[in-house]
């Protein structure tokens, strides 16, 4: 075996907490963590959010976020202590030895200055080699990672390419300065599916090609499984297993890792349509205000009452924007909402009370979708308040049934949202959603900020409700796993139009439309090979072409 490029023994890190009226207290987040990397290998830490896998892989260039210390332990980059490196020397590591790729790409791009100056900066800074070979291998780097007109490609800004684009060219940035190790901090997570195959594909074949050590940090356990030699599982900052691709996917010891392999193989029986939808979008045309263009285009579906309807696609398909009409947020310029059998004004303004209490929503990021100042009882309280007038015990004693019925219970009424994890924070909000004893929930990405094990708790407790309280949901989602699980039926959107329509048997069933064939093949799947299969098969269609 060969001397390993990363070695990391009995790594400790520490920060300090700053509990409400009590004084500050030293908390461990990661304990007792080893491993080691060899160059050309890729090694991913996979585990839900707080597991520690960031920290971990920012231990790897001897730098802690936010107030983090590491306290313990050694890690060795070609043999030397890096925790032991004075400023200057890390300098010398980070950006040019040791290089990152963040889960955003837009946000850690300057708007303001163009790709091929950002992408070169940490080359040139470093003396690595002169502008023209930093801006030759920028330009071989985009050719690589199948970026359009890679010659020009630099001299583009942030703003006018898509996201996907953003994010391989963030990885051409890691890559120019000829690194020896690249840490990849959740580079697909905030990508379509459609998108995610290519920059994933982008990413190994970059990998293999340079021949750099990764580490590749996610919380898809199916995603990890498609890039890594080797994968490490962690939680609430220790190792749950360590070993092979191909034993923790085939083989896990360990029942949290069973879970993690298991992870949206719920169990829900298709429900046939009716001829009684509670809610009916008839031919509806929509634009933005000020606007010339169409956003929507002659949309018609229904929903039936206890059913559920996913309406998926990639971003800027339509789908937010369709239950932005629904909601009368944005009123149609063609078509009209139906909904219980009566006509809905098109206009939020226009729409009565019991309009507004049968149809709620619950959003995508529950962290801005409730006052931060505000205890979980008053969040939940509200709606029984301005719909039902409930007051003192009566609504406190609603709001704990509907803390029983979320899972969460009583202990929960006086509690802040900044107390709450995001999986709690998002049951809150289904509370809240409920309290006003609607006939129809918009549930819009709701699972998509969540970790997979947590989502699956959401999905399930979702589902349940359902049966309890015969609720409709809109569910919209670009998550093809998520609607596998969930759905009755499905309306698949692509730039602002229905492609295909039907019960979740019929949508998911052959022959598909071109789009549809794309968005199911792309989502990942269990299994070691997959990636290779897809940008294989979608290789000898495109020359069948």
């Amino acid at each position: 075996m060969a001397d390993p490029l990363l070695k990391v023994t009995d790594l400790k890190i520490e920060a300090t907490a700053y509990p409400p009226g009590e004084p500050p207290q030293d908390i461990t987040i990661v304990e007792d963590i080893s491993f080691a990397l060899e160059k050309g290998r890729v090694l991913g830490l996979i585990g839900e959010s707080g597991a520690g896998k960031s920290t971990i892989g920012l231990s790897a260039m001897a730098y802690g976020r936010g107030g983090v210390r590491i306290t313990g332990g050694e890690v060795l980059v070609n043999g030397r202590d890096i925790l032991k490196l004075g400023v200057s020397g890390l300098k010398r590591l980070r950006g040019a030895e040791v290089t990152y790729v963040a889960q955003s790409a837009a946000a850690a791009f300057n708007p303001a200055r163009k790709i091929m100056e950002q992408v070169t900066e940490a080359t040139l800074a470093h003396g690595r080699t002169s502008k023209r070979k930093a801006a030759a291998r920028a330009v071989s780097l985009f050719a690589k990672l199948g970026l359009p007109d890679p010659e020009n490609f630099g001299n583009r800004y942030p703003h006018q390419v898509s996201g996907g684009q953003l994010q391989r060219a963030m990885t051409a940035l890691a890559l120019c300065p000829e690194p020896e190790l690249v840490i990849f901090d959740e580079p697909t997570t905030a990508l379509d599916v459609t998108t995610q195959i290519d920059v994933l594909a982008a990413i190994k074949d970059a990998i293999r090609d340079t021949g750099v050590a990764a580490l590749y940090i996610t919380h898809d356990l199916a995603v990890v499984a498609q890039v890594s030699d080797e994968i490490m599982v962690l939680r609430d900052g220790h190792r749950i297993e360590y070993g092979a691709a191909d034993q923790i996917i085939n083989d896990p010891q360990e029942d949290y890792t069973r879970a993690l392999v298991s992870v949206r193989s719920i169990d829900h029986e298709e429900k046939q349509p009716t001829d009684d939808p509670v809610m009916q979008a008839s031919n509806v045309t929509a634009r933005y205000k000020g606007t010339k263009f169409d956003v929507l285009h002659d949309i018609s579906v229904a929903l039936d009452a206890g059913q559920t309807l996913a309406v998926v696609g990639e971003s800027g398909s339509g789908k937010s924007t369709l239950a932005r009409v629904i909601t009368g947020l944005l009123p149609p310029s063609r078509g009209q909402i139906s909904f219980a059998g009566r006509r809905l004004s098109a206009d939020l303004a226009g729409r009565s009370r019991e309009d507004l209490r049968e149809l709620q929503m619950i959003y995508q990021m529950a962290d801005v979708a409730m006052n931060p100042r505000q205890t979980v009882g008053t969040i939940i309280g509200r709606p029984l308040e301005f719909y039902f007038g409930h007051r003192g015990a009566e609504k406190r004693r609603r709001v704990i049934e509907l803390l029983d019925k979320i899972e969460l219970g009583a202990g929960y009424i006086d509690r802040y949202p900044a107390e709450l994890s995001g999986g709690q924070k998002q049951r809150v909000c289904i509370a809240r959603a409920l309290a006003a004893e609607p006939r129809l929930i918009i549930c819009d990405e709701v699972t998509s900020a969540l970790d997979p094990l947590v989502a699956d708790g959401i999905l399930k407790l979702l589902l349940e409700l359902q049966k309890i309280e015969n609720v409709a949901y809109l569910f919209i989602t670009h998550d093809l796993a998520t609607v596998r699980a969930i759905a009755d039926s499905i309306a698949v959107m692509y730039q602002g139009r229905v492609v295909r329509y039907g019960t979740k048997s019929q949508v998911l069933s052959p022959p598909f439309d071109d789009y549809t064939d794309l968005l199911l093949s792309s989502v990942p799947e269990m299994k070691l090979g997959w990636l290779e299969e897809v940008i294989a098969h979608r290789k000898m269609e495109s020359a069948g072409h």
